[in-house]
C-alpha cells in the first residue's frame, strides 16, 4: 500500500544489493537508518537504471537523501509472526557530503502525472482539519 511522497535522509545500514527479476529487470535495496539515537530502518528500493551510478558509489555508512514513495508491506517472521516493514521506492538518491551528488531531476510529464494523481484543486476548510 502506497502512502505518500516522502524524503528521507539516514545512514547506510546495508550496502545496496543488486537482483534481477524473473523479467531481467534489475532492482537495487538497500537498508537506510533514519533513526538518530535508535535504529528505524527503511528498505529502499529501485528499478530506475537512471540511479545506478549513485547506487553503485553507495556503501555502508554513508549518509543519503531519498526521495520516493513511502510504502508499507507485511512481512512474515521465522517465528511465524507478521510484521509491518517500511519501503521508499527511490525516485532519486542523493549521496549527502560528496563533492559530486548525483539525483536525477524528474522529467515534467512525471511532475505533471504526479500532481494529477495526488493533488485536487479544493482546499480544505480549517474546521475540516483533525489537529
Amino acid at each position: 500500500m502506497t502512502i505518500a511522497k516522502s524524503v528521507v535522509t539516514g545512514t547506510v545500514f546495508r550496502a545496496p544489493e543488486k537482483r534481477f527479476t524473473q523479467n531481467n529487470v534489475a532492482v537495487y535495496s538497500l537498508i537506510l537508518n533514519i533513526g538518530d539515537r535508535e535504529e528505524t530502518l527503511i528498505r529502499v528500493l529501485s528499478t530506475r537504471t537512471i540511479l545506478e551510478p549513485v547506487l553503485e558509489s553507495i556503501s555502508k555508512g554513508d549518509k543519503i537523501l531519498v526521495e520516493g514513495r513511502l510504502q508499507t508491506a507485511n512481512a512474515k517472521m521465522e517465528d511465524g509472526s507478521e510484521r509491518k516493514i517500511f519501503e521508499i521506492d527511490a525516485g532519486a538518491i542523493e549521496k549527502m557530503g560528496a563533492s559530486s551528488s548525483v539525483a536525477p531531476v524528474q522529467s515534467s510529464s512525471e511532475i505533471s502525472k504526479f500532481a494529477e494523481e495526488e493533488f485536487s484543486e479544493e482546499l480544505i476548510g480549517e474546521e475540516e482539519i483533525p489537529f
